[in-house]
């Protein structure tokens, strides 16, 4: 007759190997829904839209540094545009110089920052 204890070791190893699974399916199942959150939450690579509707370029803006702004914030010298509330002068011929597609001035600055380095401008159409 086989011994008590014996016996009883079967199932307490089986038992321990069910939670051992369940365990390790916990943790996975924890690790894929942190992910999941992650993915959720990440900021899409990809630019936020101009109230007119058109969207700023991705190389101009990470989903806050572009704005509309009125035309008495752009002002013109022979250098070229200057942002008003910064100064920076903004040389006509500079890559950072865009057409507006709405005809307004967008600015997009270093982290959206009323006093951010300029990325972009969109500048309208100039009248000669």
């Amino acid at each position: 007759m086989p011994h008590p204890a014996a016996s009883e070791a079967k199932p307490r190893s089986v038992s321990a190997s069910a939670a051992s699974l369940r365990h390790g399916l916990h943790a996975f199942l924890l690790v894929l829904s942190a992910s999941c959150v992650i993915q959720t939450i990440a900021i899409p690579a990809r630019a936020h839209d101009a109230p007119s509707g058109w969207s700023y370029p991705y190389s101009c803006c990470s989903m806050q540094d572009c704005r509309p702004v009125a035309t008495k914030a752009i002002s013109e010298r022979p250098e070229g545009f200057v942002i008003n509330v910064t100064g920076e002068v903004v040389p006509y011929r500079d890559a950072r110089v865009r057409p507006s597609p709405d005809g307004e001035f967008h600015w997009c600055s270093v982290a959206g920052g009323e006093h951010g380095r300029t990325i972009c401008l969109f500048v309208p159409p100039r009248a000669y």
